[in-house]
């Protein structure tokens, strides 16, 4: 019902504010009666961190950032769900407006600011969740906090009992001085210490690190030799950019400042992607995240090197239907590479990809 809806309701939404229409969209999922998805396909299913996906489609952290509506969007077809980012205390972010549509260019500039209603709201809410699916939390440092290290530390032990893995956000570009963690030195540090709290509180929960788009090589070898050491369950490629294709239509809004996602996004966050498969070398998955407008997107973000994928910006501009497209052409791509299963799909065309970027 919702994927014919949404191409009806769409055009009327680019009428109303980028933020608003946001808000609208999670007060339509938190009260629409939305069946059970059917059963997936058994060849979509796959094992990730030693957790089962029914599908390897997510909805990426930014868009459920409160955590109220974790259940419905499961219900939309995802395979897993990742809510947040929280902060340990409420923040209320940058001021409005902060959402900007780039609608040639299929893309969005957002500079929210990490706002939060902080991890006890949170925790709260996860708290009363009948969970049916896999879920992750993305974890974020307050803008203010002395210790952001520090906060890290004290949200896996709030949260990480109520997640199946959770993210160490250390790349959003909204935040002054977050993408400094991603320095070999703050990075180490992060994750012994978050690694140590889990172990200490006896929590099962698996940690993913997010890293930025902008990255050069030897910054990701940086991240990657960090992560391996550290033995991390996975990473997230990529998060928002700050740069600036030259080729972008809405040159007025391209000058807004704040993380660009959305079209522009997929080949260099995909190129990005194929260079860390290469880095980790089976040491755990990658998730691919950025630009992925269509199914034969998805498609190449496997074959670019991730075991998983998520969606936001193409979510907001195709609606629930780009679930069930993505599922159709990763089926598809199964029976044309005569594989048995979506698995054997990932990482089939890394070194093309990673060559595309030298």
């Amino acid at each position: 019902m919702l994927s014919s809806l949404y191409p009806l309701l769409q055009p009327a939404l680019r009428f109303v504010d980028p933020e608003r229409a946001h808000d609208l969209a999670i007060a339509a999922l938190a009260r629409l009666p939305l069946p059970a998805p059917a059963p997936d396909d058994p060849r979509l299913a796959l094992t990730a961190f030693g957790l089962r996906f029914p599908n390897p489609i997510g909805i990426a952290a930014g868009f459920d950032k409160g955590a109220r509506v974790a259940e419905p969007l499961r219900r939309l077809g995802f395979g897993f769900v990742e809510v947040g980012g929280v902060t340990l205390r409420p923040q209320p972010g940058n001021p409005r407006p902060r959402v900007f549509r780039l609608l040639r260019d299929q893309a969005i500039i957002n500079r929210y600011g990490l706002n939060s209603e902080g991890a006890e709201i949170v925790a709260a809410r996860l708290g009363r969740l009948r969970r049916t699916g896999i879920l992750g939390i993305n974890l974020g440092a307050n803008k203010e906090s002395a210790d952001r290290l520090g906060d890290y530390v004290a949200l896996i032990r709030r949260l990480g009992p109520l997640a199946d893995f959770v993210t160490l956000n250390i790349s959003s570009p909204n935040t002054p001085g977050l993408r400094d963690l991603q320095g070999r030195a703050f990075l180490d540090e992060l994750i012994a210490r978050v690694v140590d709290a889990r172990a200490e509180d006896n929590l099962r929960t698996r940690i993913l690190v997010k890293i930025a788009p902008d990255l050069g090589l030897a910054e990701l070898d940086d991240i990657v030799a960090v992560a391996r050491g550290r033995s991390v369950d996975g990473m997230i490629v990529s998060n928002t950019s700050v740069a600036r294709p030259r080729d972008l239509r809405e040159k007025g809004v391209a000058r807004e400042a704040g993380g660009l996602s959305g079209r522009p996004l997929f080949r260099p966050s995909t190129i990005l992607l194929a260079q860390a498969f290469q880095r980790v070398a089976g040491a755990f998955p990658l998730i691919g995240v950025g630009g992925i407008l269509s199914g034969e997107d998805a498609v190449a973000k496997l074959a670019a090197g991730a075991s998983l994928v998520q969606v936001y910006s193409g979510f907001v501009y195709r609606g629930p239907a780009l679930i069930e497209e993505i599922k159709a052409r990763l089926l598809a791509a199964i029976e044309r590479e005569g594989v048995g299963s979506v698995a054997a799909l990932v990482g089939r065309n890394a070194a093309t990809w990673a060559e595309a970027g030298a």
